[in-house]
């Protein structure tokens, strides 16, 4: 998966894909809008970030390229690429929740996001794109 012509598309199926981890160049692009939803995008190699609302949604670095960007009540789910070996990814959910994180359907273990309602966790692209789903318990 290459990084994105656009800095940030809607799919048909109302997921987002964003990014681009293989810009030397900072990009940005605010104002996106979908579903009633506003989105803000920053990414070039060294980090990407996405804002819904003015509020930190996702955030890799080193910078990377996502798809397929799907969220709703109880889980989350993306694919990602980068340029490194791997990458912190830190999005924002519910705060005080405990969620399970899986990459590639192998489950991480049980996390429970802070009073900002933030996980973290590292993705490994030495086998290429990864794909990670985060379910609420």
């Amino acid at each position: 998966m290459a990084g994105l012509e656009k800095l940030i598309i809607a799919n048909e199926d109302d997921s987002i894909s964003f990014g681009n981890h293989e810009t030397q160049e900072k990009q940005k692009l605010e104002g996106f809008e979908l579903n009633g939803e506003v989105y803000k995008v920053k990414t070039h190699n060294e980090i990407t970030r996405l804002e819904k609302n003015g509020r930190l949604l996702f955030e890799s670095v080193p910078g990377t390229t996502v798809s397929d960007l799907k969220l709703n009540s109880d889980s989350m789910s993306f694919s990602l690429i980068g340029s490194a070996e791997d990458a912190q990814v830190t999005v924002e959910l519910e705060a005080d929740e405990e969620y399970t994180v899986y990459i590639n359907e192998v489950q991480l273990g049980k996390v429970k996001s802070n009073l900002a309602g933030k996980i973290s966790f590292s993705v490994d692209f030495a086998s290429g794109s990864q794909t990670v789903q985060i379910k609420k318990h």
